[in-house]
């Protein structure tokens, strides 16, 4: 339960992290007030795939967002990291025009990104899911992650 303004405001929002094959890698559940653009930042930091052996993976190599997600720390962040963003320019966010090297998008990648929107499809298709029974947000994220092992086991079974 949050608050929008003057609002109180029930609900929650799922923040995902998928590779092509539209598997999970990282879930974060908030309330509904927050903005998506403030969680992408703690959704790539929970992602964390162990190897057998040498360093966990903790970062991906490439990026494909909706527009919303152009902000300049999200820019500054993947930069630091090494993770190459294919996040076009928001042209509400731009007051005037940016000067020097554009931003290039590759479009055959952008049009992936209805993979994450397959996932979110596939996981509401589970019963427990879409009606929001649990109280916590720490259960929820339970029957969410459950939905997706169900998920999961469906491709690769």
């Amino acid at each position: 339960m949050g608050y929008d303004g003057h609002k109180k405001i029930k609900g929650i929002k799922i923040s995902v992290l998928v590779n092509l094959q539209g598997l999970p890698l990282s879930i974060i559940i908030v309330p509904a007030n927050k903005n998506d653009s403030t969680l992408y930042i703690p959704t790539l930091k929970n992602f964390n795939i162990k190897r057998p052996i040498g360093r966990p993976v903790n970062r991906p190599s490439k990026v494909t967002a909706d527009a919303m997600y152009d902000t300049a720390k999200i820019r500054k962040y993947n930069r630091r990291r090494g993770i190459k963003s294919n996040i076009p320019v928001n042209k509400r966010n731009r007051k005037k025009k940016k000067i020097g090297r554009p931003i290039k998008v590759d479009q055959e990648e952008y049009k992936k990104k209805s993979i994450v929107e397959r996932f979110f499809s596939w996981i509401e298709s589970c019963k427990k899911v879409f009606p929001r029974y649990e109280i916590k947000e720490t259960s929820y994220l339970g029957v969410v992650m459950v939905a997706a092992i169900i998920r999961l086991n469906e491709l690769l079974g």
